[in-house]
């Protein structure tokens, strides 16, 4: 039975958001048209937000004037889950680096930056690696690029298939590191131990046995960073391919039009 914590809400469904793609376009910032309809939506139900970004690009993303991104969410997961709130309280997290240990984290990252190093692509600018509490996330053309720059790699990107290739070369090299590799977003792929992907918040909401669990979400591909949670059985996944497919989605399904 759901807790009184949700007991003002219609509604014991839990709607859980990628970001990127879903929420907001890819590393920018949510519109204050989403976050109304957001607002609409948790008078309802319980709504929560799962991205693996930390959690300072995810709440940069998500907040609007007069509010803070965690008090917006019921659930608000960074990192897969590995960072948690639950109504704007903490959540016990786990650590990436204590998964995989020193040794082997060195001898990934020298290939990760030798194969960057080689790697033939119009631009490359910097911070190819990012380290996170949960996961690495791993950038061709590097994190520090510009808004366009971000937009005509994604374009290259799906004529030869950068990323793809790059994973593919790591699944192989590394496979007995028991290492999850997922594209998602526009310029990078995330790598996290196997059963850390978004499936991993949901051990978070376990407690509350809502009689629903939706999740809504762009990369629900396979090898995509929304596959896992988007197939698995505890949630109803609907796939979206843009901003304004969320909200007919969230309309047609929740809300109703306006």
């Amino acid at each position: 039975m759901v807790s009184a914590a949700f007991a003002d809400r219609p509604s014991k469904t839990l709607i859980l958001f990628d970001v990127d793609g879903t929420l907001t376009p890819a590393r920018q910032g949510v519109s204050t048209e989403m976050i109304q309809l957001l607002r609409t939506l948790r008078k309802k139900a319980i709504i929560g937000v799962v991205g693996g970004s930390d959690l300072v690009k995810i709440s940069e993303q998500l907040t609007v004037a007069g509010s803070t991104a965690i008090d917006e969410f019921d659930y608000f997961f960074a990192e897969n889950g590995l960072t948690a709130y639950k109504l704007g309280k903490v959540l016990p997290s786990q650590s990436f680096i204590k998964f995989i240990g020193e040794d082997k984290y060195k001898v990934l990252v020298k290939f990760i930056l030798h194969y960057v190093a080689d790697l033939e692509i119009p631009i490359k600018r910097g911070t190819f690696i990012e380290f996170r509490n949960g996961m690495i996330n791993v950038s061709p053309i590097g994190r520090n690029a510009t808004i366009e720059e971000r937009h005509e790699f994604e374009r290259y990107d799906k004529q030869h298939g950068v990323r793809a290739a790059f994973v593919k070369v790591l699944q192989e090299k590394f496979v007995d590191y028991g290492l999850t590799f997922a594209i998602g977003g526009q310029i990078s792929f995330d790598v996290y131990p196997n059963g850390w992907d978004k499936t991993f918040c949901l051990r978070h909401v376990e407690d509350e046995n809502f009689e629903e669990i939706h999740f809504v979400g762009d990369k629900t591909y396979k090898g995509g960073n929304d596959y896992e949670i988007f197939m698995d059985p505890r949630t109803i996944g609907h796939s979206v391919a843009s901003l304004a497919d969320t909200t007919k989605l969230l309309r047609e399904l929740f809300i109703g039009t306006p």
